[in-house]
């Protein structure tokens, strides 16, 4: 159950611009959670929600260009080191992809923060869902989820690996 909130300033992309934009980031968060993006059920919970803000302000002042905000938010244990990197690097690389091209590419205008939501700490259709239960919906199979939770989940507490 991937989450997006993306921060985009009115008018800095075209609609048509935005749309694509919108399904490459949904697709670079799916793949950096170690998720395959052709998988339905793993799109069907992956959700983009856009904020728009009328003015961003740098230093006090009116920014001069657009600036974006990538908020990614995964269960616990999806993301580790390369792929939070995986995810900075392709996320600023897709919104300067989608800008017009006569404006200035710079990466400092886009940041990205990857945070993971402590398992037992997620909820959806009424109750709590952890790991095991996103992972078993994923790979349709709730007893390979729940193993797959148990292991991810060891690694990173690092507790022992169950067998």
């Amino acid at each position: 159950m991937p989450l997006l909130d993306v921060t985009i300033p009115e008018g800095a992309l075209t609609p048509e611009a935005e749309g694509t934009l919108m399904k490459n980031l949904t697709n670079i968060l799916i793949r950096n959670e170690g998720a395959d993006p052709d998988n339905e059920v793993v799109q069907s919970i992956a959700w983009v929600f856009v904020h728009r803000p009328a003015e961003v302000y740098v230093a006090g002042e009116a920014a001069d260009l657009p600036r974006y905000k990538v908020v990614a938010q995964v269960p616990e244990g999806q993301f580790n080191d390369e792929r939070r990197a995986g995810m900075t690097a392709e996320v600023t690389e897709a919104i300067l992809d989608a800008e017009p091209d006569d404006r200035p590419r710079d990466p400092m205008r886009v940041w990205v923060f990857s945070m993971e939501i402590p398992d037992g700490n997620w909820g959806a259709a009424g109750r709590t869902v952890r790991l095991a239960d996103i992972a078993g919906i994923a790979m349709g199979d709730m007893e390979k989820g729940k193993a797959y939770a148990d292991r991810v989940l060891a690694e990173r507490r690092g507790e022992p690996i169950p067998a």
